[in-house]
C-alpha cells in the first residue's frame, strides 16, 4: 500500500507539474528515450533534464571544469576508469541495488567496473561502417570504405568524431590492436587517416536524417544508429569491418559532486528493471545488459543484422581498453592532426 501511495503521489506531482525533486542527466543526443523519462518522471514525482555531448573526451572534459551541475553521466566502458581514476564519480554500489538482480552476468564483473560498484547498463553495440548500397554495391564488411574509399563514395562519407572508436578502426584496419602505441605503426594510421580524410564531407555527429535523405551515402557509425537511418531508407546497411571492429558499452555512473544523488541512485536502479531497459534499447536501437528485457524489445532487433552479428565476423569484434596515458597521449595528437 505504501508503494501505490506513493506512485499515487508522484503521477499527482507530475501531472500539476510540481515536481518535488530534480535530476540532471549528461548524456550522448539522441540517446534517450522520451517514454522512459516520462515513466520515470510518473513513478517517482522526480523532474529529469537532460543535456547532450557528442563525445566521451567532451564530457570528460565538462565535468571536469566543474561548475557543471550534473548528476548522472554515460561514460563508454574505455573511459570509465578514467572518470574514476581522476575521482569524479561516486561509488553507488549498484551491485547491492534491488534491481541488481536482473544484471545479465555477462557484464557484471567487467573489466572497467568489476563487480559493478559505479556503473549500471545503459546500452552495448557495435562501431563499423553504414553504406547506402544504392550508390555502391561492393563489399561493406571492411574500413576501407571509410580509410581507402571507393570512387563512388567519395565526397559522401561522414565519420562520427569520436577518437576511441575511429583510432581503433584504423589501427585495426593497419594489422594492430587498439591501445597499440608503436610509433611506425601509428605514423601509418596517421598517413592513412590524413589521406582519406580529402575524401569525407564530414566530421560530424546525430546524422540520421541525413542518411535517410541521402546526403550522405557512407562512414564510420554506431550499429543501433544505422539501425535507425534503415528504418527510415532501405538502402542503408551497416557493416562489421573484417579487419577488426569496435564493440562498447556505454554506463550510467553517479557523479561524485551530484547535487540530487539519492535521485540518481533511484534511476540506476530504475533502468535495471527488464521493461525499462526494453525502453531504452526500443528507441536508440541497442542492445542493453539486462536479463528479461527481451520480451519487451521490438519484434524487427530481434532478427537485424545491425543487432545479430555475422557469425564469422564475431570474432572481429574488439572491446576497447583504457590505454596508458601515454598511448592516448599520442593518439590525441594524431587526432588533432586530423582536425586541421
Amino acid at each position: 500500500m505504501k508503494t501505490l501511495a506513493i506512485t499515487a503521489s508522484a503521477l499527482a506531482l507530475a501531472a500539476s507539474g510540481a515536481f518535488a525533486q530534480e535530476l540532471n542527466i549528461y548524456n550522448w543526443g539522441n540517446y534517450t528515450n522520451p517514454k522512459l523519462i516520462e515513466k520515470f518522471e510518473a513513478e517517482t514525482g522526480i523532474k529529469v533534464t537532460i543535456t547532450d555531448y557528442d563525445s566521451n573526451d567532451t564530457a570528460l572534459a565538462k565535468v571536469k571544469a566543474g561548475g557543471h551541475g550534473f548528476d548522472i553521466v554515460v561514460p563508454s566502458a574505455s573511459y570509465v576508469p578514467i572518470w574514476i581514476g581522476e575521482g569524479l564519480l561516486a561509488e553507488t554500489r549498484p551491485d547491492q541495488m534491488e534491481n541488481a538482480k536482473n544484471l545479465d552476468p555477462v557484464w557484471i564483473d567487467v573489466d572497467w567496473d568489476p563487480g559493478r560498484h559505479y556503473t549500471v547498463p545503459w546500452q552495448w553495440g557495435t562501431t563499423g561502417v553504414v553504406v547506402n548500397t544504392k550508390y555502391y554495391d561492393g563489399d561493406i564488411d571492411t574500413s576501407a570504405i571509410f580509410l581507402d574509399p571507393p570512387d563512388e563514395l567519395k565526397g559522401k562519407i561522414n565519420v562520427v568524431p569520436e577518437m576511441g572508436d575511429v583510432m581503433g578502426l584504423a589501427i585495426m584496419y593497419h594489422g594492430g590492436m587498439p591501445c597499440d602505441d608503436d610509433r611506425e605503426l601509428l605514423r601509418e594510421v596517421r598517413d592513412t587517416l590524413v589521406e582519406a580524410k580529402q575524401h569525407w564531407l564530414g566530421m560530424d555527429y546525430g546524422n540520421i536524417e541525413k542518411f535517410a535523405k541521402e546526403d550522405m551515402w557512407a562512414g564510420v557509425n554506431w550499429n543501433g544508429s544505422t539501425f535507425r537511418m534503415r528504418l527510415a531508407n532501405e538502402n542503408i546497411q551497416y557493416g562489421y569491418p573484417k579487419e577488426g571492429y569496435v564493440v562498447w558499452m556505454d554506463s550510467v555512473a553517479v557523479l561524485k559532486d551530484a547535487q540530487n544523488m539519492e535521485e540518481a541512485k533511484t534511476f540506476q536502479n530504475f533502468i535495471m528493471e527488464p521493461e525499462n531497459a526494453a525502453l531504452i534499447s526500443e528507441f536508440a536501437r541497442y542492445a542493453n545488459g539486462i536479463l528479461g528485457s527481451d520480451e519487451f524489445m521490438p519484434e524487427e532487433m530481434k532478427t537485424a543484422r545491425e543487432i545479430i552479428i555475422p557469425e564469422e565476423l564475431k570474432d572481429k569484434g574488439v572491446f576497447i581498453p583504457t590505454c596508458a596515458p601515454e598511448t592516448q597521449a599520442l593518439y590525441t595528437r594524431i587526432w588533432t592532426d586530423l582536425q586541421k
